[in-house]
């Protein structure tokens, strides 16, 4: 598998004949947090006692950590949450529950994770006069009451998109997994174990409703396939209804927004109902892989997918495929394109995952995992003439990403670290996993205001919600390395192409002419500040010891301080007390020094020298 397992490529650069540079990138096995994908942690709260989500536990999420019971560490940037609304079954959710969701969505914004939120009426198995380990009633809403809920919260969920990854259909049964319910049709029940036509009707009102209320940027998984294709075709489509294709992908419809959870991965052959066809009032019930199995794998393409595990019973199926030649765990998370697990259940299956050999490769390729190839540039241009770039980019991930992101080529002053920038023409979800290389060739031009200088070439993709935009939490990383080093800038969430631009008067290329242009960076959301009047550092040059100095109050307690050289490699420091600074054991040089409160960010250049 290309990127994962082989020797790592020497670092190639050569100067074209035609003022061109080139590189060839090493690959990372590193695992690291990337936006929307990898394991998630779990939490819950209930509305009849409200349990607060904490800034710095989801904080520390973000680091290299292991999850309870786990016999593995992850970074994990995404969180499931469940609210369950137990004391609104018969009535419209309060104005102070919907406080505290907006509260929990502010914390989640300002810790750097994104959600994946559930709504459902009961979690809890009542086993109570019956032979079964659950048994009816089940303690969910009636429909009336779910449609008024859903309404109510059209208005949180919608202004607080920008970190939500996708949100789950719930509402119907125990634990929102539409199977276990009082009101839409029980299949778990003798004599028909289906579902009617009505029951069908009144679940796909509750779909169209929720897809309706929620952010139109945003997927909504299902539970179960049948149900995305029921919904897209009426009750009484088939098991091989059509598949979502390319020219149907990533847009406004029902069927582009229907993506799945399967919330008991590799527990049987049918995943525990997963794979079943539930019939209606005039079919019966039966598992259905042959047909159901092929469909998700085709429409996951363009679509989100995610879940957990919840039985090692199915062993050794559910095994590492290198174990057994019965065991195919890996191979299914690659098939079915899956994006995000569980991270805390069911870890008996997840655990078998480490000692069969398969866990460090699953972590890494779960969702998007893209790493550069090869790149070039052109050298040298004036003011007013282009520059030719290309790059060559893999996804080694088992899925590319759902949600819409961007790119971004950027140039830096060496000099002044402004920045210049362009959005390039590609869409890093159509970069599929398990496809050849993408080639991203852009001609560009260099506007006639550029300052002379010589300019680092930087590749961002942002999210492009403006609310994140800037924050290098929610850009994506790529899986490369220039020299031992990591291509990756955390301070301000680019990649570095490892190539250069001299902007000057003597450089001969093609003047520019309609090509895609570089505009400078909007300094309120992308650049950082350099005014000494609100952050300064003196003396300067420094010899050992520096002082840093803010002027101004930030409502944020969340602070950083790096320094970094002129190639942004981040460089070591003492602090020997409240912002007095030890670089004595660098060498003289120029350096960034970078203070970041919150969103804001200033930036002071230093001369690092013992003369």
């Amino acid at each position: 598998m290309s990127g994962l397992g082989y020797t790592f490529i020497l670092i190639f650069i050569t100067q074209l004949l035609y003022g061109q540079t080139s590189i060839i990138y090493q690959s990372s096995n590193d695992d690291f947090a990337n936006p929307e994908r990898g394991f998630y942690r779990y939490s819950s709260t209930y509305s009849s006692a409200y349990n607060p989500l904490v800034q710095s536990t989801l904080e520390s999420y973000r680091n290299l950590h292991t999850p309870w019971t786990a016999n593995y560490d992850i970074y994990s940037t995404l969180l499931f949450r469940y609210f369950i609304l137990d004391n609104f079954r018969t009535d419209s959710i309060s104005q102070g529950f919907l406080d505290s969701i907006q509260t929990d969505f502010d914390v989640i914004r300002a810790s750097g994770m994104k959600i994946i939120p559930r709504f459902a009426y009961t979690n809890q198995v009542n086993s109570s006069g019956c032979s079964s380990w659950i048994c009816p009633p089940y303690g969910d809403a009636p429909k009336s009451i779910v449609l008024t809920h859903i309404g109510q919260l059209s208005s949180v969920l919608n202004n607080n998109k920008d970190v939500i990854a996708c949100i789950q259909m719930g509402f119907i049964g125990v634990w929102g997994e539409n199977y276990y319910t009082d009101h839409f049709g029980d299949a778990s029940q003798p004599p028909d174990y289906k579902l009617s036509d009505s029951n069908w009707t009144d679940r796909i009102e509750v779909l169209h409703a929720l897809l309706a209320a929620s952010p139109v940027e945003r997927m909504v998984q299902v539970r179960y396939p049948q149900m995305k294709q029921r919904t897209v075709f009426g009750v009484q489509a088939t098991t091989n209804s059509d598949t979502l294709i390319f020219s149907e992908a990533f847009g406004s419809s029902n069927k582009a927004r229907i993506g799945f959870h399967n919330d008991c991965l590799l527990a049987s052959s049918t995943d525990y109902g997963t794979y079943t066809d539930y019939g209606n009032s005039s079919s019966s019930s039966m598992a259905d892989t042959t047909n159901l199995k092929p469909y998700f794998a085709r429409d996951s393409r363009f679509t989100v997918v995610g879940g957990e595990t919840c039985e090692d019973a199915f062993s050794p199926q559910n095994d590492c495929s290198s174990t057994d030649t019965l065991a195919y765990a890996d191979t299914e998370l690659e098939r079915m394109h899956y994006t995000y697990l569980n991270a805390q259940y069911n870890n008996d299956v997840n655990n078998d995952w480490v000692s069969g050999g398969c866990m460090d490769e699953i972590k890494i390729r779960l969702g998007y995992r893209f790493e550069m190839q090869q790149s070039s540039l052109t050298d040298a241009a004036q003011p007013g003439q282009t520059v030719d770039l290309s790059i060559e980019m893999k996804n080694v991930g088992y899925a590319s990403p759902f949600n819409h992101r961007g790119l971004e080529f950027i140039l830096r002053d060496t000099n002044t670290m402004q920045l210049w920038k362009v959005k390039l023409p590609f869409d890093p979800r159509t970069w599929y996993s398990a496809d050849s290389s993408y080639h991203l060739n852009s001609t560009v031009c260099i506007p006639g205001e550029v300052p002379f200088g010589i300019y680092e070439a930087l590749l961002h993709l942002p999210d492009t919600m403006s609310s994140l935009y800037a924050n290098p939490d929610y850009s994506i990383r790529l899986a490369n390395k220039l020299s031992g080093n990591s291509v990756w800038e955390p301070n301000t969430g680019f990649n570095k192409l490892g190539l250069y631009v001299e902007v000057d008067s003597s450089a001969l290329q093609t003047p520019c002419n309609g090509q895609i242009v570089l505009n400078v960076s909007n300094k309120e959301i992308a650049a950082p500040h350099f005014d000494p009047q609100e952050f300064s550092v003196y003396p300067n040059p420094v010899k050992d010891v520096f002082i840093y100095q803010i002027d101004k109050t930030f409502i944020s307690t969340r602070s950083t301080l790096r320094i970094y050289d002129l190639l942004g490699r981040e460089m070591p420091y003492s602090l020997i007390s409240n912002r007095k600074v030890d670089i004595s054991q660098l060498p003289d040089a120029v350096y960034f020094v970078e203070y970041r409160e919150g969103t804001e960010r200033f930036i002071q250049k230093i001369i690092k020298s013992n003369n």
